[in-house]
């Protein structure tokens, strides 16, 4: 089944491809997130380890419209509270992008949406593998997902100091971990 075509009953979230009139809504969201005070209210802030901008519109509507990837829109209600990017990596899909509301932030929300991550990429690309990069310090991060399945390979790349696209970094020790998770037939 399509993920475009998938519904909920009210309450429950909705998954849809984004369009190029999603881009300032994913923006905010993604900032909201992970940047300044407002990510403060859930627990998936870099506020503490970045600041300046997440992303910016043209990362998002690059995401939005490259072959081989989409970004998905959650909404509950009518209203965009989640997204992530799926990426086709060869027998694989890579994970990323992935932000939900803070105030919607520990209430299983996540779970659902990665669980339909991994079942869009299984289901549209035939991957047998989900991966993602994660900022190496964020322990709390990586043992959700480690919770989920994913498992850490000690595969490091470098963090992009100096590019200010990606945030200004407020220590000199981050760099991205590989996690990957097997994903069944």
């Amino acid at each position: 089944m399509d993920t475009a075509s998938r519904t909920a009953t009210t309450g429950e979230p909705t998954f849809r491809d984004a369009t190029d009139a999603d881009v300032e809504a994913l923006v905010a969201l993604i900032e909201s997130a992970y940047r300044g005070d407002s990510s403060r209210t859930g627990w998936t802030t870099e506020a503490d380890i970045l600041e300046g901008q997440r992303t910016d519109p043209e990362g998002v509507r690059a995401v939005v419209e490259a072959p081989d990837s989409r970004l998905l829109v959650v909404e509950r209600d009518g209203r965009t509270v989640a997204c992530c990017q799926l990426e086709h990596r060869g027998d694989a899909a890579y994970f990323g992008m992935f932000a939900v509301s803070p105030q919607l932030q520990g209430a299983g929300l996540g779970k659902v949406i990665i669980a339909e991550a991994e079942r869009t990429a299984r289901a549209q690309w035939g991957v047998r593998q989900m991966q993602m990069t994660v900022i190496s310090v964020r322990e709390d991060l990586i043992a959700w997902y480690e919770r989920r399945g994913y498992r850490r390979t000690g595969e490091m790349t470098p963090f992009p100091y100096g590019d200010e696209r990606f945030g200004v970094p407020q220590r000199d020790d981050l760099q991205f971990e590989l996690l990957v998770k097997p994903l069944g037939d």
